[in-house]
Order: C-alpha cells, then sequence, then structure tokens
C-alpha cells in the first residue's frame, strides 16, 4: 500500500472498511471488513451511574482537539497488560494528515496541566468512527467518551462506529450488528452533515449530561 493517502482512506471508511497494522512498528497495513460491526448507538447511550457524578462534577477538563497528535501517541504507546498496539507509525501519519484537513478529531482529559486520557477518531458526514483510547487516571477516558456522544449528539450525527464490541464499550451501550445491517447505517449517516463544533468547547459537565439520560 506504498500509495495509501489520507483521501483513500476516507473512500475506505465510506466503503465501510478501515486500516489496521500487527504491530506498533509493521510497515504494512491491511483491510479489516469484519461480519460484525460494533457500534454504540447514540440514542440509546448508558452512562454508569459512578460515572455520570464523575462527569457532573467535572473531575476532569475536556477538550476538544487540543493535543490530537499527543492523544493518538497516548493510544499508540505501550500500557500494563498491552505491549504493542495496531497503531503503527505510518497509521499515525494517516490520521494526522485526517486532522489537518479536518476529518479527524480527539477528545481529551486533564487534570490541571496533566492529559491523562482521551480518544480519537474520523469524521465523515454524520458519522463518526472511533479508533481508539487512553487512560491514565481512573474515569479519564470514560469521561472524554461521554463529551464525545454529547457532541455527536448535538451535531446531528447518526453513526457512532467502535469497530468492535469490548466488554468495558458494552458497559454504555454497544453492540454488535451484521455487516449488511452496519452498511445500511452508514449510507443513512454519510447522508448527513453531522457539525462537531455545535457543541463548544468547555461545556460543563452537568450540561453534557442533560441530554443524556440514560443513566443508572
Amino acid at each position: 500500500m506504498t500509495d495509501l493517502t489520507a483521501n483513500l482512506l476516507l473512500r475506505a471508511y465510506a466503503a465501510g472498511i478501515f486500516p489496521m497494522a500487527d504491530h506498533a512498528t509493521d510497515r504494512e497495513i491491511f483491510w479489516v471488513d469484519p461480519d460484525w460491526r460494533g457500534i454504540l448507538p447514540l440514542d440509546q447511550f448508558h452512562v454508569p451511574r459512578s460515572l455520570a457524578k464523575a462527569v457532573a462534577r467535572n473531575r476532569f477538563k475536556v477538550t476538544v482537539d487540543r493535543c490530537f497528535e499527543e492523544v493518538v501517541a497516548a493510544c499508540a504507546a505501550s500500557a500494563p497488560g498491552r505491549r504493542s498496539t495496531w497503531i503503527s507509525g505510518r497509521i499515525r501519519t494517516l490520521y494526522g494528515d485526517l486532522h489537518r484537513m479536518g476529518h479527524a478529531h480527539s477528545v481529551e482529559s486533564w487534570a490541571g496541566d496533566d492529559l491523562v486520557g482521551g480518544l480519537y477518531g474520523v469524521r465523515l458526514g454524520g458519522a463518526f468512527f472511533g479508533e481508539s483510547m487512553f487512560s491514565r487516571a481512573t474515569d479519564a477516558s470514560k469521561v472524554a467518551l461521554v463529551h464525545l456522544v454529547a457532541r455527536l449528539r448535538a451535531g446531528g450525527f447518526a453513526l457512532l462506529d467502535t469497530q468492535f464490541v469490548t466488554q468495558h464499550l458494552s458497559r454504555f451501550g454497544a453492540l454488535e450488528i451484521p455487516r449488511e445491517a452496519y452498511r445500511a447505517r452508514l449510507a443513512e449517516a454519510l447522508r448527513r452533515p453531522g457539525d462537531f463544533f455545535r457543541m463548544a468547547q468547555g461545556v460543563d459537565g452537568a450540561a453534557v449530561l442533560h441530554d443524556l439520560t440514560q443513566i443508572s
């Protein structure tokens, strides 16, 4: 894939496939098109009560696109129980290009001046493709996810693609759907003009939770 570019990557997302590498130092990239696709329904997003308290109390300051490349680097870094990831140097470069094009975004959680959690993904029409997240403090990445969902709902998005479903994501209502059902949802989402910045920066946690009523 010597000719892989950011524009080609966007075309791949629009077709329902995404790239991965076998490990962080791998120079090769392969395409993934799962039989079953993970999504997080925006209208059924569930916030555990303990997490809702952390969001409402503004335990972390949450920003958007403040340090995209640092978030990607943190997601790619080794961590306890994870010696290597699929985020190779080549993939990091491509997503940096997408960010400069306005198609990739990060959500960051801060404790003072320290970046302690966050996530990043790709925006195309009314679809957001979540790529990866990291946490250096309890609930830091989860708070970023809550803010992301509120932002997507405010901006009229129709699809939050998680690629796969993990035990972590299932707590928020993530589920798997067949490939064809996913492609139908994707096609509908791509027809929508999602506005990632309709929600302002620095929104208070209580306001973020106001529209997210699935709390238990």
